[in-house]
């Protein structure tokens, strides 16, 4: 590994200049009293001395130092350090230290985050194991009671494979969801682009999801009359997805007889931000941070009520920054929610 000796030879050329006017005294007192003074050997032997002991001590202060740090970068090596095997071993003490901060300051947010990952790893495990097991029990359950004998009853049959088949969808919903965020986290969902009309979308989707408010007799509206179309730059499917998602945990969390209002906006020059607004239970703001979590319920005893695989926020999250676009959450508990996403608008 090539040395990089340091340009500043500060401690040498002190240490020499110390040693030689030492010498040179000693040996001034010297030719003093034994033998004749004379000013130009006193000279001669000064400089003949300074850089002898220049040389001298460089060169042995360079071989000792890099034999020590040599030993560091070594050791470093052997804890798969990248940042400091790259270039070539410095012996300046200066730029050592801060090498070494640094390669100490990268690993102890390595560590951190190694611990944030494996706390998170083991909660998400836990999660998908809670998630599956809910609906796989649920279907065990009703078949077993068939097979029991209540398959020869055609009413509570026909109660039990409905309810098996709930079960099912439900099943199926996680893992076409968990495979979706899968890919969105890996990179490996290749988004397809399109102009179209925002407006439209919004209406599309209170058409798919008219029923489900009905139930709850929530009104879907805009917050005014949009007469001209505001056209837009994304994957049309992908926020398709996003605004079914994002209305149906406004419906999930509604008040009877509320209101779920969309509204579109321009943000700035180039964006349009989309809003959908709740008047529903709200969100205390000590859940606001996880909301995209994977898996995160505000309500943890009564989160399943209302079914769906709690992964819905987080698709939406990922989907929305795979258009490099951001999502904003604003929510009062008790008053209602407001979920807010950017989107290109077309030139």
């Amino acid at each position: 590994m090539e040395v990089k000796f340091k340009k500043s030879y500060k401690f040498a050329i002190n240490t020499s200049l110390y040693t030689t006017i030492f010498f040179t005294l000693l040996m001034s007192v010297f030719l003093y009293y034994y033998f004749t003074f004379k000013w130009l050997p006193i000279l001669i032997f000064g400089i003949v001395f300074y850089v002898f002991s220049f040389l001298i001590i460089q060169y042995r202060v360079e071989r000792y130092i890099y034999r020590r740090v040599k030993t560091i970068y070594d050791d470093l090596t052997l804890l798969e350090s990248t940042s400091l095997t790259r270039g070539a071993i410095t012996t300046d003490m200066a730029t050592l230290t801060q090498e070494i901060d640094k390669f100490a300051r990268d690993k102890k947010l390595e560590i951190e985050t190694l611990k944030v990952r494996e706390q998170y790893r083991k909660e998400f495990l836990g999660n998908v194991s809670h998630e599956l097991k809910t609906p796989l029990f649920t279907i065990q359950g009703y078949i077993l009671t068939l097979l029991d004998g209540a398959m020869d009853d055609a009413k509570i049959r026909k109660k039990y494979l409905k309810r098996a088949n709930s079960a099912v969808e439900r099943l199926g919903y996680i893992v076409s969801d968990l495979d979706l965020i899968t890919k969105l986290e890996a990179g490996n969902l290749r988004l397809q682009p399109e102009v179209f009309n925002i407006i439209e979308l919004v209406n599309e989707v209170f058409g798919m999801v008219e029923m489900r408010a009905n139930e709850k007799k929530i009104t879907l509206t805009f917050d005014r009359d949009y007469d001209n179309p505001i056209m837009v730059r994304a994957d049309k499917e992908r926020i398709q997805q996003v605004l079914v998602n994002l209305i149906i945990n406004s419906l999930k969390y509604g008040r009877i007889k509320g209101t779920t209002e969309v509204s579109i906006e321009n943000l700035i020059k180039n964006k349009a931000i989309v809003r959908v607004t709740d008047n529903g239970e709200g969100i205390e703001k000590n859940h606001l941070a996880r909301l995209f979590e994977r898996f995160y319920r505000v309500d943890k005893s009564g989160s399943r009520r209302e079914g769906g695989s709690g992964l819905g926020l987080s698709i939406v999250k990922h989907i929305i920054e795979a258009h490099d676009e951001r999502i904003y959450v604003e929510s009062e508990y008790g008053v209602g929610s407001e979920f807010s996403f950017t989107l290109e608008k077309a030139k």
